[in-house]
C-alpha cells in the first residue's frame, strides 16, 4: 500500500466514529443548500456525505440526492437516518478523488466539510467538476485556516507527525485565494459566504473532554501522546486557550466559509 492509500485507510479507521458529532454538523447543512440554490427535482450528489446531513436536508427540498463517502460506517448511518426522516436517496461508498459516477452526472455537486480532507486537492476538484454537467454549480464549506476549527487543525498538526509528502492541509480550502485558484478556469461566477455552527457546553472546560471522546483524529492523537505525559497536558492546554478565545454564553462559535462556482459549458 503505497502513501497516499495508506492516508485514506487511516482517515476512514479515524472518522468512522464521527456519528456523534453530526447533532452540530447538520447545523450548517441548510445554509449549504441554500448558497447553492438547490432546487426541486435537481440531481445533487454531496461528496464526503458522513452520516449524510446535507444530503438529507437537501433530499427534503424535493432534490434527488446521491451520498458517497469513503468510510462505509458513516454510510451506513446516512441510511439509518435516511430511515428515519422518510426520504429516498442513494447511498455509495466510494473516493473523492475517484468518484463512481459518469461525467455530467449531476446538476449541483455539495461538500460539506468533506472533500477538504482528501489528500490531493487538485484531483478531487477534477473530480468533483467531472461528474457535474456544463451550467451546474459546485458549492462546499470549509474551515478558514485563521479561525477556530483551522487553527485547531493546525494546533493538533504541531503535536501530531508529519503527513506523507504531497498531502496538502485540509484547511487550505478555507482561503478564497486558494479556493480561486483551485477551481481553475473551468468555472465561473465564484462566489463566496459565511455562516457558523454553534457548539453548546457547560463550560469552555467541558469542550475538550467532549472532542477527544467523539472526534476520531483528536481521539487517536491523545492515545498516541498517553506515553508523553507532559506533551499531552501541554497539548490539551493549548487546546482549552485556544477554546477560550471561542466561547461565550456556554456555546462554542465555529465560522465556516461557504464557496460556489458555476462549471463552463
Amino acid at each position: 500500500m503505497d502513501s497516499i492509500e495508506q492516508f485514506k485507510e487511516n482517515q476512514k479507521q479515524a472518522w468512522k466514529s464521527f456519528a456523534s458529532l453530526e447533532m452540530f454538523t447538520s447545523l450548517g447543512a441548510p445554509a449549504l443548500v441554500r448558497f447553492a440554490s438547490v432546487a426541486s427535482g435537481a440531481k445533487v450528489l454531496d461528496v464526503g456525505c458522513g452520516t449524510g446531513v446535507v444530503a438529507i436536508h437537501a433530499a427534503t427540498k424535493g432534490a434527488r440526492v446521491t451520498g458517497v463517502d469513503l468510510t462505509p460506517e458513516l454510510i451506513e448511518h446516512a441510511k439509518a437516518n435516511t430511515e428515519i426522516a422518510g426520504v429516498s436517496l442513494e447511498w455509495r461508498v466510494g473516493d473523492a478523488e475517484a468518484l463512481p459516477f459518469a461525467d455530467g452526472s449531476f446538476d449541483v455537486v455539495l461538500s460539506q466539510f468533506g472533500h477538504m480532507f482528501a489528500p490531493r486537492p487538485e484531483v478531487a476538484v477534477a473530480e468533483m467538476l467531472r461528474v457535474l454537467r456544463p451550467g451546474g454549480v459546485v458549492a462546499f464549506s470549509t474551515w478558514p485556516p485563521e479561525l477556530f476549527t483551522g487553527r485547531f487543525f493546525a494546533l493538533n498538526g504541531r503535536y501530531a507527525p508529519p503527513p506523507p509528502p504531497g498531502i496538502a492541509p485540509p484547511t487550505q480550502w478555507g482561503d478564497p485565494n486558494v479556493v480561486r485558484a483551485r477551481l481553475g478556469e473551468g468555472v465561473r461566477d465564484v462566489r463566496f459566504d459565511r455562516s457558523s455552527i454553534m457548539l453548546p457546553a457547560v463550560s469552555a472546560r467541558h469542550v475538550r473532554p467532549f472532542m477527544e471522546a467523539n472526534m476520531g483524529p483528536l481521539a487517536r492523537l491523545v492515545k498516541m501522546l498517553a506515553s508523553e505525559p507532559e506533551k499531552l497536558a501541554a497539548f490539551r492546554r493549548d487546546i482549552d486557550a485556544l477554546v477560550e478565545e471561542y466561547f461565550e454564553d456556554n456555546r462554542l462559535r465555529q465560522d465556516f466559509l461557504m464557496s460556489r462556482a458555476t462549471k463552463l459549458g
